[in-house]
């Protein structure tokens, strides 16, 4: 355990170098409208790196940014084994891990009810107690026409 803290230490101390050469890179690079990249000056670049300067700082952020994953996956698996060695849980990962408590009742399980018969004449009538019936109750008959 003690070296995976020492290789974490130095994995991190290259992260955050890289990080920040990457920034450097990006906003060295010249845009089409002269952004961040005409601050350096227009030919301290050129003059530096020589003419092919925009194929210098592309590749070099590429290489950069390779490296910056590499980097995060190896801290991530490194991270976990550290875990791992330890055996400590995250919080949220003992939550999880909790036995669910069983419910248990004295009660006799209730047997389900079987639903009360509908008729075709309650379900066509437009009273409301005949379109909803109770469970328990009887089946409405229709209304009779009102004579004139």
């Amino acid at each position: 355990m003690f070296w995976t803290n020492i290789f974490i230490n130095i994995l991190l101390f290259f992260y955050v170098i890289d990080a920040l050469l990457m920034c450097l890179v990006v906003l060295m690079q010249r845009s089409k409208q002269e952004g961040l990249g005409a601050a350096f000056g227009g030919g301290f670049t050129e003059s530096v790196w020589g003419a092919q300067t925009s194929q210098v700082l592309v590749k070099t952020t590429v290489v950069l940014a390779v490296l910056f994953f590499v980097l995060s996956i190896s801290l991530a698996r490194l991270y976990s084994y550290r875990e791992a060695l330890t055996g400590h849980a995250s919080t949220l990962k003992q939550e999880l891990l909790k036995p669910v408590p069983a419910i248990v009742t004295n009660a006799a399980p209730i047997a389900p009810s079987a639903p009360a018969p509908v008729t075709p004449a309650a379900s066509t009538s437009a009273t409301p107690a005949a379109a909803t019936p109770a469970s328990n109750a009887a089946p409405v008959a229709p209304a009779q026409p009102a004579a004139k």
